[in-house]
Formats: C-alpha cells, structure tokens, sequence
C-alpha cells in the first residue's frame, strides 16, 4: 500500500501528524494551570465562593488534557528512536541532556504536586494546597523552557563541536541553552499558550451566556477575566511574534522569504504580499496581491530598505513556500482577529454591555478554537521553514532518518491515526461535556475515591476488606 511513498516524507508526516496532536494539549494546560493558581489565589483572598466554583469547575478539564498531553508525549518521544534514529544518534549529546533535564526538574515538580492539587484542599490546608497550585503552574512554564530550548538549538545551533563520529558534541551550555532564537521564541510560544486557554475559557463563557445563564457569578467570572486576557495579550503577542520575526530574519533568512513569498529580490523596498499562490518551479507568486514597500518597512524600518529573495538561495535549500506562506497567514489572520475581539470586549466594557452583546458573544465563541489553530499554524511555519534541514545548516533532514521501508513507516502512521483519533477524540468529547454544563452553587471538583486499595497478593486483614467481600457462613 505504501511501497511507492518516500519513507522520509511519511516519517515526517507521522511526526508532524503526532506533534500536532500533542501540542493542543500543553498549549491549553500550561495557560489552565496558570488560570487555576490564579482562581484559587482569588478564592484564598477575597474567600468569595464564585472563584472556588471556577476552580471545581476548570480543575476536572485541567485534569484530562493534562493526561492526554502526558501521554501524547509519550508516544512521540519514541519516534526519535524508531524514526529518527541517525538524528538520535548525532544530536543525542546535545538534545538527549536536555530532555533529561525537563524529566528531572519540570516533569518531576508537576507530577510531584498534581495530587495535591487535584485532591488535597481537604487533607493538607490552604496554604499547601496553594503552594501545590504554583508549583504545577510553574512546572508546565518550565516544562515548556527545557522542550522550546531544544527545539530552539534545532533552528540556530549554538555551543558545539563536531567529533570524529559526526556527533554534535556541546562545548558550552549556556550557549547550547540560551541559543540566538530562545528568548524570542519561549516568550512568543507561553505568550500563544496563555491566550489560546483565554480565548477556550472566553469561548466556554460566551457559550453560556447566549444559552441565557448570565445572572451566574461563574460564568460572568470567566468571561470578564478571559476577555481582560484577550484585550492585554494579543497586542502583546503581536509585538513578540514582530521581534520573533526579526531574529528569524537575522538567522534563518530562506524562512522569511518562504513566509513573505518573496521569490526575487527587491532592491529598492519589498512589498507586503497578502494572498498568492507560490509555485516553486517558476519560482514564482502567481496572482499575488500585495502592499508595496510594507515588508522593508515592517523587517527593515525603512520602506525602501533593500530585501533578498528566494533568487540568492540555491534550490536545495529552499523550504516548501507554498506551505510557510499559508500558514504563516493563517497564523498572523488569526492573531490579528484575536486582537479585534480583545477590542470588541472592550468597547463592549465601557459601554456595559459586556455580558448582553451577544454579537460579542457570539465571536467569541466562533474564536474559542483560534488559539489552538493559530499555535498549530505557528508551528508549521517554524518547522517547515526549517527544512531541508533538522538541525539548520548542519543536518538534513534526509540524513537524518532511520534506514525504514516505507511501508513500515506507512503502517504505523495509519495505526497512529486510528488509534489518535478514537482516544483523544473520546477524551475531547468527554472535555467538551464538561464545558456545557455552566459552574453551579456546590460545583464538585475531583474527588478521590473513599474506598481503600483491595490487595491483589498476601494476605488481606479482615479490617481492609470491603464488606460485600466478606464470605457468609455456610448454612
């Protein structure tokens, strides 16, 4: 079924198609995380029951896309060894520490603390409890710092040497940690993941409130807190994406080209191209509309600052255009729509219509998604635009797979797709349940069960057991 496919290209995809999966999931939980040491600083400050309901509320969400996120990971993980073994083997000095690190220090801190934020405001105090809620908060921003710092040294490689073997050996840590694109890029994506869990809680609020459930403190809650969100965010996301954008410049030009459309040079001021269709034979962008001078302008501060094109790039080095350029405008649209709803919030505060425009409503619960499509369309952008390269400018992608058949490759996709589909799609379905129902008076949180463990070896004592395990007498 597979024998005529590139197994390069399948390996891609299956990795891409995993990742993609994945990252709904960290980028919702490390912004609901945040929201939820917020809601129950909130409650242990003012003790007003509305942010106690919020946080029963959002800590049963929270709980399930944090597992499905866990495992998610889990499986992609292992594609670095079946897929991507060469790339393993090269890169593993410097990324396999790395990893450990987030194992070690995030993963542990959050899995530490997750129970006794999920079941121990009753069993270990406030204060505690509290504590736990900022560790695991902090443990998935910190999660996010060791994995982005990775993926970081991927595009702008930094302290390191070649050894004998070929490996990437690292020569200084700091310089491997703290690469020429990781500030841009750490700001720009916990930027992304705390608005995307925004505009999902703004979306959840907005959902109610049309369903007529505006006189509810929780819902009102919600919706004025993500809708702050959105109007201080977005505009803050849009200044991180543009300096984001000018380190890449610096770095990894042929990627800004690709998301530019720029195929020839422009001496004399670049235009700002809206739509076209890229076709990478022609090196051409047919039928393409655009704003003369904008890009120099917007790259360069200087409308008639000279920009090179895809022309100075031989054809080998050239990432697919056609797929940075869409994708990066799906990404920059949906950034720019997310700040016209954070403006509309608040055109609608200051008139006090916050919780009684439903045209506002209504957006943002159209909009409730775009923070998970536009991380999506964020993240193709960046690792599409990195091609023909895994680690840029030092290791192809083509040398970097394992020695598969393709229909090896082909056969596992397909079981990751069906497999992908029918769990996480049942927990996405579960989750979307637990939204519809709107936070009410006694909202009950996670709840341990009260039964003790049942021995499954040795002996059990009498007084564990559960009484309809007892055995009757004979009569």
């Amino acid at each position: 079924m597979f024998a005529s496919f590139d197994p390069v290209i399948l390996a891609r995809i299956q990795f891409a198609f995993t990742v993609a999966f994945h990252f709904i999931f960290p980028a919702f939980s490390i912004g609901l995380a945040s929201y939820l040491a917020v809601l129950n600083g909130l409650y242990l400050k003012t003790r007003n029951e509305k942010y106690l309901r919020l946080f029963k509320f959002w800590i049963k969400i929270f709980a399930i896309a944090f597992a499905m996120g866990v495992v998610s990971g889990i499986t992609m993980s292992y594609q670095f060894g079946t897929n991507w073994s060469v790339f393993s083997d090269i890169a593993g000095p410097v990324i396999g520490p790395l990893m450990a690190y987030e194992v070690l220090t995030a993963f542990f801190l959050e899995a530490g603390f997750l129970g006794i934020m999920l079941f121990g405001r009753e069993r270990v105090g406030d204060r505690l409890h509290m504590v736990a809620c900022l560790a695991v908060a902090f443990g998935t921003a910190l999660s996010a710092t060791w994995i982005l710092s990775v993926n970081s040294w991927m595009h702008t490689p930094a302290g390191y040497t070649v050894n004998e073997a070929g490996q990437f050996i690292p020569t200084n840590w700091l310089e491997v940690i703290f690469n020429p694109s990781f500030p841009f890029r750490l700001a720009h994506t916990l930027t992304a993941a705390y608005l995307t869990t925004a505009f999902i809680v703004g979306g959840v609020g907005a959902w109610h409130l049309l369903k007529g459930r505006g006189d509810n403190p929780g819902v009102r809650t919600m919706f004025s807190m993500a809708m702050w969100m959105a109007a201080i965010v977005a505009p803050l996301q849009i200044v991180l994406g543009d300096m984001h954008g000018l380190n890449t410049l610096e770095h990894q030009p042929a990627k800004v080209m690709a998301m530019e459309g720029h195929y020839e040079s422009h001496p004399d001021g670049a235009p700002l191209y809206l739509f076209g269709i890229p076709d990478d034979e022609e090196q051409e962008l047919k039928y393409a509309v655009g704003i003369p001078k904008l890009s120099s302008l917007i790259l360069k501060h200087d409308p008639n600052a000279p920009l090179a094109g895809l022309d100075t790039i031989p054809d080998e080095e050239q990432p697919p255009v056609g797929i940075v350029f869409w994708s990066f405008r799906i990404m920059v649209g949906l950034g720019f729509a997310m700040l016209g709803v954070g403006l509309f919030s608040l055109w609608a505060r200051y008139r006090k219509t916050l919780y009684t425009n439903k045209w506002l409503h209504r957006a943002a619960l159209v909009m409730s998604p775009a923070g998970l499509v536009a991380v999506i369309a964020g993240w193709i952008t960046t690792e599409v635009g990195r091609q023909p390269y895994t680690v840029y400018g030092a290791l192809r992608t083509v040398d970097s797979v394992s020695p598969l058949d393709a229909p090896a490759v082909g056969a596992s996709l397909l079981a990751f797709i069906i497999v992908y589909f029918f769990v996480f799609g049942a927990g996405v379905f579960y989750i979307l349940r637990l939204m519809k129902h709107a936070p009410e008076e006694g909202e009950k949180g996670l709840r341990k069960s009260g039964e003790p463990p049942i021995r499954t070896a040795g002996i059990t004592p009498a007084d564990q057991l559960r009484p309809d395990t007892f055995l009757k007498p004979a009569e």
